[in-house]
């Protein structure tokens, strides 16, 4: 049988090396845990130990991001496994050995190795994969420090799936106007190059002149045609500052505080912020994570930086004795049906409850939103497709006609 060299920690926290006659490198490790050890290296023995600079060169050797549906395949198995009962390091196992995803099994062998190493998960999520941001190691870190892992987990899924699903139906309702956009410019390039310039000359020889719309889309094709260049370079020019200016600290803010600000999309991105802020929080308090911790927990996890800065006044507030219904109506960032809730929660002593009941109505009204953006932006789509049509088809239906009656008129 082949022998294993292993380094593990015992009760008393000192570390311990050793040999073990093993079949498998699995059955080394449940020889350890029997023993009360906690493993960190095993290998078969006459080999080269991994080193962790080796160990993270082949980590890095292998796929470590995960597409959106891949990380929300990750996060609900994962989920599962928990709540079957399993500890993390098993179930991260289980996911290594039995999962097919190339990159969701690499990214859960590296993240296995991590913990082993004694890292802490939300600690090893950000070397395994640039897939998992801020807020999700925060979120992680927060199931974590409250004991309530696998439901944070199941949260994250839910949250991951609505933002793929508003991605995913609002792709789907934009190929319907996309393509006939597309049909519109091949339209008005046909009109511009091939068919007015015969109705021009037909109109030249009857002697009649051009319509003043017919005139004018003339002049606007041959100006296109003519510095198409510069205009291009103008909006490459202008797209390049303003993404050197978001990249700033002033310009990302400005940035992702107007963006809530865009009809039809700001509210989606509020009530998506909303939803996300009372289900945390209604997680975080339910299992035990003081008030102030979690605020803290959400506000270093909020990628925008708009609500950010208004998080970390709350915090400040909160830190200093306010109440937080009192230091979120501060803000003036926060709807007064939420401050009314917050402030009811801490008068009753229910403050997780009444996160609960908010985040279940700001789901059914991002629902609402998501639905009305998916019909109203397709819709203004093909109103101004449709205008474009029209322009068009009016200056060909005049100028043929103008041209008969300049040739009944001769």
């Amino acid at each position: 049988m082949p022998s294993f060299t292993y380094t593990a920690i015992d009760v008393a926290g000192k570390q311990v090396s050793g040999n073990l006659v093993v079949r498998n490198k699995s059955e080394a490790y449940r020889e350890l845990e029997s023993k009360t050890l906690t493993p960190i290296t095993v290998f078969p023995s006459g080999k080269e130990v991994p080193t962790r600079a080796s160990r993270k060169a082949a980590q890095e050797a292998g796929p470590a991001k995960l597409k959106r549906p891949e990380l929300v395949l990750f996060t609900e198995e994962l989920a599962d496994l928990l709540d079957a009962g399993m500890q993390l390091e098993r179930a991260l196992k289980i996911l290594h050995d039995r999962q097919a995803n190339k990159s969701i099994k690499a990214v859960s062998g590296i993240l296995r190795d991590e913990i082993r190493e004694g890292a802490r998960f939300s600690k090893a999520l950000a070397k395994a994969s640039p897939s998992f941001d801020e807020l999700y190691r925060s979120l992680v870190a927060a199931g974590e420090a409250s004991g309530s892992l696998p439901e944070i987990l199941r949260r994250l899924v839910v949250n991951l799936k609505q933002l793929f699903d508003l991605q995913r139906r609002t792709m789907g309702a934009m190929i319907y106007p996309i393509t006939v956009m597309l049909a519109c410019v091949v339209l008005l390039f046909v009109f511009s190059t091939v068919l007015m310039p015969s109705l021009s000359e037909m109109m030249q020889k009857t002697g009649q002149d051009l319509p003043m719309i017919t005139d004018l889309l003339i002049k606007f094709t041959d100006f296109m045609g003519a510095w198409w260049w510069l205009i291009l370079g103008i909006l490459v020019g202008s797209f390049a500052l303003f993404r050197l200016h978001i990249s700033t600290a002033k310009g990302r803010e400005w940035w992702d505080g107007y963006k809530m600000k865009i009809p039809a999309f700001g509210p989606v991105i509020m009530g998506r912020f909303y939803a996300q802020f009372c289900h945390t929080m209604s997680n975080l308090i339910n299992n035990g994570v003081p008030l102030l911790n979690s605020l803290k927990l959400i506000e270093r996890g909020t990628p925008n930086r708009f609500i950010k800065r208004h998080l970390e006044t709350v915090v400040a507030d909160v830190g200093e004795g306010a109440s937080l219904a009192r230091s979120m109506e501060n803000t003036d960032s926060f709807p007064e049906a939420l401050v009314d809730r917050v402030a009811i929660g801490e008068q009753t002593g229910e403050l997780g409850k009444s996160f609960q009941k908010a985040a279940k109505k700001y789901d059914d009204d991002l629902d609402i939103r998501i639905s009305r953006l998916t019909t109203v932006v397709p819709t203004v789509m093909l109103v101004f497709v449709a205008m474009i049509v029209g322009v068009v088809a009016y200056c060909m239906i005049t100028t043929i006609f103008g041209s008969m009656a300049g040739i009944r008129g001769r």
